[in-house]
């Protein structure tokens, strides 16, 4: 039997995070963020560094809550997997139906909200209760190839980037909270600076630091925008330069914004303006326990990262795994 996470839980949780490795050190230079912590992935530690995920998953996103348990998505079945983060076990809490379950966000209301969708199911997204996996609701934006990829969760809305079409899809929520009906949600055509190409195209979304704009990153030609909800025009967000090759999850924490480079093995992070229209490179963070990481959550002292293993041909044995680094 499953049993609700209790707060007692999250009282030892915050107060063991407090005793996790300090931050890496500032650099232009890609660090080693997994050196200093190898001994803590040894069984029957607390908050293990690395812990693994089912053979054959193929993560994709993860989204972390209060409490210390992480959910991951399977590109393969859908299926929904929940981990103890203190512990690093865990357990399946929805089987998935066959399509994706991608990028992936969980709310204070123990709400699950997932991205899906391919070349033949459309777009889609799905919301399931974080505690039970049961499946509440989904909705079907569209019936065309489609590949929704990341989702914000904002105070009013659900913002789902689409890599495939240039646009992002809103699940609106109610003064209370409450879930749109099924000819509620909106579709918002993305103009302005961001063009569609081939390949990956809007990826990860995050919200810009005064919660007045959207911040997605394109993958193919590694840039950030800044999109207006109100009318999706998106303006290109000064990086000072910098490029975003293989941009794949945001998580944005205060002014400070993390950005996963999925081939490229690296978290990029940035100091953003107010207005998310401007920021400036901070350091480059690596790991010898990253292979292709996807997106990215945090917890505690720590960020959270699942191993997508892009360049390692998938099979039902795959392993999969997730590393934890110090937070930069």
């Amino acid at each position: 039997m499953r049993v609700r996470p209790r707060t007692t839980v999250l009282s030892v949780a915050v107060a063991l995070a407090g005793t996790l490795a300090a931050a890496a050190p500032v650099s232009a230079a890609p660090v080693d963020a997994g050196r200093s912590e190898t001994a803590s992935t040894r069984t029957g530690t607390l908050f293990p560094t690395t812990f693994a995920l089912p053979d054959g998953f193929q993560p994709e996103g993860i989204a972390i809550g209060a409490l210390p348990y992480a959910f991951f998505g399977s590109r393969a079945t859908g299926a929904i997997y929940r981990v103890n983060l203190l512990t690093g076990r865990g357990e399946q809490i929805n089987a998935g139906s066959g399509t994706p379950s991608q990028g992936l966000k969980v709310d204070l209301r123990g709400r699950l909200f997932v991205g899906g969708g391919n070349s033949t199911t459309g777009a889609a997204a799905k919301v399931f209760d974080a505690f039970t996996g049961e499946l509440l609701t989904t909705y079907q934006f569209n019936n065309v190839p489609s590949f929704v990829n990341d989702v914000v969760l904002t105070p009013d809305a659900a913002w789902f980037t689409d890599s495939t079409n240039p646009v992002l899809y809103k699940l609106p929520l109610n003064r209370w909270g409450g879930l749109p009906d099924a000819d509620e949600t909106v579709t918002l055509p993305l103009t302005g600076d961001i063009v569609y190409g081939t390949g990956i195209n809007a990826n990860g979304i995050e919200t810009t630091p005064d919660g007045r704009g959207l911040l997605v990153v394109q993958s193919g030609p590694g840039l950030l925008f800044r999109v207006d909800p109100a009318t999706g025009k998106a303006r290109t967000v000064d990086l000072g330069g910098e490029v975003l090759t293989n941009g794949d999850g945001l998580l944005r924490d205060g002014r400070t914004l993390y950005v996963v480079q999925n081939r490229l093995n690296t978290v990029s992070v940035f100091e953003l303006d107010r207005t998310g229209t401007s920021g400036r490179l901070v350091e480059r963070v690596t790991s010898a326990g990253f292979d292709v990481p996807t997106t990215v959550a945090a917890y505690g002292n720590r960020l959270y990262l699942p191993n997508g293993r892009f360049t390692t041909p998938p099979t039902a044995t795959t392993p999969y795994t997730v590393t934890a680094i110090p937070r930069p």
